[in-house]
C-alpha cells in the first residue's frame, strides 16, 4: 500500500526538495501551499503521477480542517506530515508591529499546530510508525545569528509542540521530530541584505550555505524505517557551527 505524505510550503525551495525526496522514496505526496504550483518544470514534483497539489491558507483553522477532510476522502488517511510552511519577517526588536508578530506566529507556528490537529486523527490506526516532521530553525537556539526575535519565538514554539506530541502519542506509534537547519539556500535569502547574507554564510564551518536537498534527505530518513526509533528530538543541522 502506498503511504500518504502531506508536505506544507510545497511550492517553495525547501518544499520542492522535500516533495521530490518523498516521491523518490515511494510516497504519494500531497503538496500544500497558499499559492498554486506554477514552476512549469516537467521534472519537478508537480508532474509526478503520485503528486497532488492543494491550495490552502494554512493560517485558517477551518480551511486546514477542510483540507484534511478532502485528503481523508481521497486517500483514506495520512502516514507522514511535514510542517515545512514558514517565512521570516525582518523587523527588528523593539520595532516589530503587532500585525507582523501575529503574522509570523500564524505562518510558522499556528499553521503547524492546525495541521497536527487535523492530521493526527487520520494517522491513528494506520500501519507502521506514522511521522510528523517539523521544519524548525537553528535560529531558535543560536543567539549569535541575525534572526529576528519573533521568528526565533515561532520556531521555538514549534519545537515545544514537537516534544509534547512526541510524548503524548508515543504509545500510539506516532513519531514527532523537528529538524533545525542553519543557513540553507532558499528564496528566503532574498529578504536579507547582501552584507548580512555574506556574513552569515562566512560563519558556516564549510564556508557555504546548506542546500534544500540536504535537508530533504533528513526528512526522508525520518520518514523511513530509520526514523521509527526517533521521537521528541530537535535535530540541529549546521555543519557543526555551534558545538560547545
Amino acid at each position: 500500500m502506498t503511504k500518504i505524505a502531506v508536505v506544507t510550503g510545497a511550492a517553495g525551495g525547501m518544499g520542492k526538495a522535500i516533495c521530490a525526496r518523498l516521491l523518490d522514496d515511494g510516497f504519494h505526496v500531497v503538496g500544500v501551499d497558499i499559492a498554486h504550483h506554477t514552476d512549469g518544470d516537467k521534472n519537478d514534483a508537480t508532474a509526478h503521477p503520485r503528486f497532488s497539489a492543494k491550495t490552502t491558507d494554512l493560517t485558517d483553522d477551518a480551511a486546514v480542517s477542510a483540507l484534511f477532510g478532502r485528503i481523508a476522502a481521497a486517500h483514506g488517511g495520512v502516514d507522514v506530515l511535514v510542517n515545512n510552511a514558514g517565512t521570516c519577517f525582518m523587523s527588528d526588536f523593539p520595532d516589530i508591529p503587532a500585525t507582523e508578530l501575529k503574522a509570523q506566529m500564524a505562518v510558522n507556528f499556528e499553521s503547524a499546530f492546525y495541521c497536527c490537529q487535523a492530521a493526527l486523527p487520520l494517522m491513528l490506526g494506520r500501519v507502521g510508525i506514522r511521522k510528523i516532521i517539523n521544519i524548525s530553525s537553528n535560529g531558535a537556539y543560536n543567539f549569535n545569528v541575525f534572526d529576528p526575535v519573533h521568528y526565533r519565538t515561532s520556531k521555538a514554539a514549534m519545537d515545544t509542540l514537537t516534544k509534547d506530541l512526541a510524548r503524548r502519542y508515543a504509545t500510539q506509534k506516532i513519531s514527532v521530530n523537528s529538524l533545525a537547519p542553519a543557513m540553507t539556500e532558499t528564496p528566503l535569502f532574498g529578504v536579507l541584505s547582501e552584507e548580512t547574507l555574506a556574513k552569515a554564510i562566512a560563519e558556516m564551518p564549510h564556508g557555504v550555505a546548506m542546500q534544500p536537498a540536504q535537508i530533504a534527505s533528513w526528512v526522508g530518513f525520518l520518514a523511513g524505517d530509520g526514523g521509527d526509533i526517533s521521537s521528541g528530538n530537535v535535530i540541529v543541522l549546521n555543519q557543526g557551527r555551534d558545538v560547545r
